[in-house]
């Protein structure tokens, strides 16, 4: 099977043959100076341990589960922060996009768009980010089967765009919680395009959080996923980390913190390194 690459300026290369590719930062961008602070420190780490790394970072999640909850900084000053963290760290960066109107905006700055998982099926968003010749990261569906998969990558395909990322992230799993079918992950790399794990976002307890309106989850779960996953052979890994998970304003459950960070990365790049080397 041909596994196909995608390049990320001129730095980057992804596949599931290359070494693996760090995507990491906050759920959602917070203050200007916590964001820049923490992709600062994710920076070093990732430049110390010799990983190729990505920051993300959504400015809207219009997805939260109720409206009173933190969405971020919006469209505008959004892109100005996140402009601003890849001029003065030279970081690539991949956010979300959840309204085909913004796609052409978010694309004059940011590297990658990323597709969030509840829109995986909707042809005006992909068409969209196609157009722009930009590279996507498209997160299945959580109420997705893996080959349904094929059918999403055929809607970018045909407007030209190849440059294509496949994230898996959980299936639902009856109510409030998310499983990971690892075979899943085999099956998309047979499309040959790279596969991304998303490693926080499958701890989640989607719309559960003891009773309250938003998503809780067990970051415990974290590592052991990663592990499973590298272990077969995926293209890169997304974590969510935050300098404080339990004050994140989205996602914190899920998030983990900078220590973590670090542990978990020695222990990925080890199981990667022994996988892809033989």
């Amino acid at each position: 099977m041909y596994n196909k690459t995608v390049k990320i300026n001129k730095n980057i290369v992804i596949s599931n043959d290359n070494p693996i590719v760090i995507i990491a930062g906050p759920c959602v961008l917070e203050s200007e100076k916590c964001s820049l602070r923490l992709a600062t420190k994710l920076k070093q780490i990732t430049d110390k341990l010799n990983i190729n790394f990505i920051f993300k970072a959504s400015y809207d999640k219009a997805n939260r589960s109720s409206y009173q909850y933190y969405r971020g900084p919006g469209l505008e000053k959004g892109l100005k922060l996140l402009s601003k963290i890849k001029k003065e760290l030279n970081l690539s960066i991949i956010t979300d996009v959840h309204a085909y109107d913004q796609v052409n905006k978010v694309a004059e700055i940011v590297d990658i768009l990323q597709i969030p998982a509840y829109l995986s099926r909707q042809t005006d968003l992909i068409t969209a980010c196609s157009l722009t010749g930009k590279p996507i990261n498209i997160k299945k569906g959580q109420f997705l089967a893996p080959d349904d998969m094929f059918h999403v990558i055929h809607k970018s395909e045909i407007n030209g765009n190849c440059n294509l990322l496949l994230t898996e992230r959980g299936t639902c799993f009856g109510y409030h919680n998310l499983i990971v079918d690892f075979r899943g992950i085999e099956i998309m790399k047979q499309t040959g395009y790279p596969v991304v794990f998303d490693a926080t976002h499958s701890v989640q307890y989607p719309g559960n959080c003891k009773n309250e309106n938003y998503s809780g989850g067990d970051r415990n779960f974290v590592l052991p996923l990663s592990k499973a996953a590298v272990a077969m052979r995926i293209a890169a890994l997304v974590l969510e980390v935050h300098e404080e998970p339990d004050r994140a304003l989205s996602d914190g459950a899920a998030s983990i913190n900078i220590q973590n960070f670090t542990y978990i990365l020695k222990i990925v790049k080890m199981i990667d390194e022994l996988i892809k080397n033989n």
